[in-house]
């Protein structure tokens, strides 16, 4: 039997869905406006003022000058590179450091969960990272950007509890059948917390893929350059000269604008691609991991 709504509910649910449209259009409309913006013609766009809602005109020659300039491509390969490499080790090192801690017979498991929770809260410093990569000779590598961060404590602490939540019988009985630990965390554990798995993947591939920090401190290569730090360099030194060669002075002034907002949508599209995939693990993975012990 359907419950009747009182009057104050109907109210409630009616401002609760207005504000959420609110919210939405107001995280929603500055990829809108940079997507739009991307797609003008440059002349129209820098004569426009305020709030814009469809592409002034239409022109791809800002996507054009982006993918015809080495830069971006090299970054491209290199931000793909750190992505797969990196999110492989994250994920491998991260479960298995989850499963160890999660295992109720490991000795010193809550006071060695205890000092890693407290890297959460306390660190060596910046300065003590870059003399240990240096000193790895690490530094002005790719593999800069994937060991240091090799494990997210945030991470691991959801994905051991979701290991935490798998029963001991299961366990059991595969040591029973002769499975070791490996066999047990790939074959039994693993599959049994694809949720969390995901989402936690989603994590780090947002890390890596959003990194430029690091990239700067370590990477003194412009051919080394992720994508991230590339789009740094054009947004903020204004570095697009090189996509504008051949261009007159006029042409160049208007376009460089076009070409940042170009970029920040080339760079931003294949996370949001990834996204939709994951979204349907999203919720309940974290909860697996955040809630269960």
């Amino acid at each position: 039997m359907k419950i009747k709504e009182s009057v104050s509910q109907k109210i409630f649910r009616v401002f609760n869905g207005l504000l959420m449209l609110v919210l939405m259009a107001l995280t929603l409309y500055p990829f809108w406006y940079v997507l739009c913006a991307s797609f003008s013609v440059p002349s129209d766009l820098v004569a426009h003022s305020g709030l814009l809602f469809k592409p002034l005109g239409f022109s791809l020659e800002a996507y054009r000058m982006v993918f015809k300039t080495p830069m971006i491509l090299r970054g491209y390969g290199n931000t793909l590179f750190v992505v797969l490499v990196g999110v492989t080790v994250n994920m491998i090192l991260t479960a298995i450091c989850a499963y160890v801690l999660s295992r109720k017979r490991v000795m010193w498991s809550n006071l060695m969960t205890m000092l890693i929770t407290f890297t959460m809260f306390f660190s060596g410093g910046l300065i003590p990272l870059y003399f240990t990569v240096r000193d790895l000779q690490l530094d002005n590598t790719l593999f800069a950007l994937i060991f240091p961060v090799a494990i997210n404590t945030f991470n691991m602490i959801i994905m051991r509890t979701a290991f935490a939540a798998v029963p001991d019988s299961l366990e059991e009985s595969a040591k029973l059948e002769g499975a070791g630990h490996l066999t047990i965390l790939f074959q039994i554990v693993i599959p049994l917390c694809m949720p969390t798995i995901s989402v936690i993947m989603l994590y780090y591939i947002v890390q890596h893929w959003n990194s430029w920090f690091h990239a700067m401190l370590f990477l003194r290569k412009r051919e080394l350059f992720p994508l991230q730090l590339v789009l740094r360099d054009i947004l903020m030194q204004n570095e697009s000269g090189e996509m504008l060669l051949g261009t007159d002075a006029g042409e160049s002034a208007l376009a460089s604008e076009l070409i940042k907002y170009a970029v920040i949508i080339v760079s931003t599209v294949p996370v949001l691609c990834i996204y939709p995939f994951i979204q349907k693990y999203f919720v309940k993975g974290v909860m697996i991991g955040a809630v269960k012990e």
